[in-house]
């Protein structure tokens, strides 16, 4: 027996979409408007109803083609290739944008506080 989790269990995918928007089943409990064992139940099921998952949709903001054809390995490339590109120096989402020197800027506070002091 494969210890893999099946591709296709929905429950699984929805569980995991709303661990990555930090949501937790309360939350979407709340926005789908019914109570958290319900919430456990949709992602303990393999198979969703379609208007559970039009719910579902609505309340994490994804489609339900996203929760579909979601998987764990295409969203850690999709965060491999954000940090890739911040250290090849184009505009990614962690790339470093400071126009000033930290080293220079502490040294003008101990300056203007020694400055202060004196006084």
């Amino acid at each position: 027996m494969s210890t893999l989790t099946k591709q296709n269990h929905i429950g699984r995918k929805i569980s995991r979409i709303r661990e990555l928007r930090d949501m937790k089943q309360e939350a979407l409990a709340q926005a789908m408007g019914t109570n958290q064992q319900a919430i456990s139940a949709i992602e303990n099921s393999e198979i969703v109803d379609d208007e559970k998952l039009v719910e579902v949709e609505k309340a994490l903001g994804v489609s339900v083609e996203a929760i579909n054809n979601f998987s764990d390995e295409a969203a850690i490339n999709y965060f491999n290739i954000l940090y890739d590109h911040s250290n090849n120096g184009s505009q990614g989402a962690f790339a470093n944008n400071c126009t000033f020197n930290l080293l220079d800027k502490l040294m003008e506070v101990v300056d203007e506080n020694k400055k202060l002091y004196e006084r």
